[in-house]
């Protein structure tokens, strides 16, 4: 009988890692499965422990063939695979133990197309989220579509994913050859999905691998690498304007956030004679993205782009270890005397003789109010709300603060007054939120040097708004939501 889940696994040389991945598999909680273990034409101990497992279990099966990359060997796996449900692991990952239960039970539950799950980060046995998948799985989802949730152009990875094996050959997907080989086909795969099932569980350990120098990870600022790189982005770039237009911006923001980066690591540490082929490369990838999201990024990335397609290479590589030396975000600061404007207070802001524009630095969007409440007491008559207000990342203080509550329709201005430097203690008269509610947030508005701002009160510890209920007419009127 064919088994109901078909799991390829490339490898090339992972001797080190192959035995924790393939053990990972042959213990899913999910028995019904295949791992059909493509050897891409290793020449360490990766094959013989690979055909230890499938000596040991009938569920594993070896297929060999020439080195020619994870892409043909993953087709290669695919072509050999009986299963009703396609999925893919790397051979130096893990996948935890009920990993492909949960996808399987959400697909036969719902009928999507594609199931996915969220992601760790590995490293020396300990696990972190992934910056890539964390905010994208932190509820369960049935039956949703990328294009109803945009934020999913981030989820470019093929193994945390399961797949109708229907599907797969329907839309005849097929990964391409090279290092970058996941996101196009996962672009794919979630605008042709009818529908795509998000799951808040973790179905995937993703390594990061430090030792060493034969990991695709760790030559992925190699000038061959990087071309490959921006080759992929053209084809998924040209495939979103076809069939998902909306998606391009989201998709070159993305760029800009993470595979840029991978540029600038290699301009940094080129030798002289080759930096201008990498100098030639980087401003076709910044010919390829849209304008308005390279003038829409964050004013330290624009300062890293400016430099770049100037040549300006000596400047970058001081511009970059600023990035990594600064144990907080940069300060910004206001200049200017009628007409003031908010910078970032980055390299050569002071240095007129690089001539570098003042929009380059222009942080403005970036400022946002931090408010906090620090206690709430009930002093007989009312309650006390001593509170913090600043703006993130610019020293100087808010000259003027007002604040209010609001239920969402109503708006009650509170009396303050300033208990220090950016402290505040706010009145609240339970009367005056009579017929109100049943939740009110708290709000500050700040102004300085012409900027005005609001923004809404977070509890002690910063990590929820905080809010005021009011279930009904008491003696105090309201209660305090812990």
């Amino acid at each position: 009988m064919a088994p109901l889940v078909s799991v390829v696994v490339p490898f090339y040389n992972v001797e080190q890692y192959i035995a924790e991945c393939l053990e990972s598999l042959a213990t899913q909680t999910l028995n019904d499965i295949e791992v059909i273990l493509v050897d891409d034409g290793s020449v360490d101990g990766s094959r013989r422990i690979a055909e230890g497992f499938a000596s040991r279990d009938p569920r594993f099966t070896v297929v060999r063939q020439p080195n020619r990359g994870p892409g043909p060997a993953r087709n290669e796996g695919v072509r050999w695979a009986r299963g009703a449900y396609l999925a893919f692991a790397d051979s130096d990952d893990v996948v935890p133990a009920e990993a492909y239960e949960l996808l399987v039970s959400s697909l036969e539950r719902t009928g999507s197309d594609l199931a996915c799950g969220g992601v760790r980060r590995m490293a020396d046995g300990e696990l972190s989220p992934s910056s890539l998948h964390d905010k994208l799985f932190r509820r369960e989802v049935r039956r949703t579509h990328i294009m109803d949730r945009r934020a999913l152009v981030r989820d470019r990875t093929v193994w945390n994913k399961l797949y109708r094996k229907e599907f797969w050959y329907e839309h005849r997907l097929r990964f391409r050859q090279g290092i970058y080989e996941d996101v196009p086909l996962s672009m794919r795969a979630h605008v042709l999905a009818a529908s795509v099932d998000l799951l808040p569980d973790v179905v995937y350990h993703w390594r990061r691998r430090e030792a060493g120098g034969t990991s695709i990870t760790q030559r992925r600022a190699e000038l061959p690498n990087l071309a490959d790189r921006l080759e992929a982005i053209r084809a998924v770039r040209s495939f979103l304007q076809e069939e998902a237009p909306e998606l391009t911006r989201s998709f070159d923001g993305l760029v800009l956030e993470k595979d840029i980066v991978f540029l600038f690591q290699a301009l940094e540490h080129a030798d002289e004679d080759e930096l201008e082929p990498l100098l030639d490369l980087a401003r076709q990838w910044l010919a390829v993205l849209n304008p308005g999201v390279l003038a829409t990024a964050p004013s330290l990335r624009r300062l890293e782009l400016h430099l770049v397609e100037r040549g300006l290479v000596k400047e970058l590589r001081r511009v970059r270890e600023f990035r990594r030396s600064s144990e907080e975000a940069a300060r910004i600061v206001p200049r200017g005397l009628r007409r003031v404007g908010w910078y970032g207070d980055y390299p050569y802001f002071r240095d007129r003789s690089l001539r570098i524009p003042d929009e380059v630095y222009d942080a403005r969007d970036e400022i946002k109010v931090l408010a906090r409440v620090e206690e709430c007491r009930w002093d007989g008559q009312g309650f006390a709300v001593v509170g913090e207000v600043a703006l993130h990342r610019v020293e100087r203080r808010p000259r003027k603060i007002e604040v209010w509550l609001s239920d969402g329709s109503r708006k009650v201005p509170l009396p303050s007054r300033r208990l220090g430097p950016g402290r505040l203690m706010a009145e609240i008269d339970p009367r005056r939120l009579r017929r109100g509610g049943p939740t009110w947030r708290l709000h500050a508005q700040v102004e300085a040097r012409g900027l005005v701002m609001e923004g809404c009160f977070r509890d002690g510890d910063g990590n929820r708004t905080w809010r005021l209920s009011v279930p009904g007419w008491s003696r105090t009127g309201m209660d305090i939501t812990q």
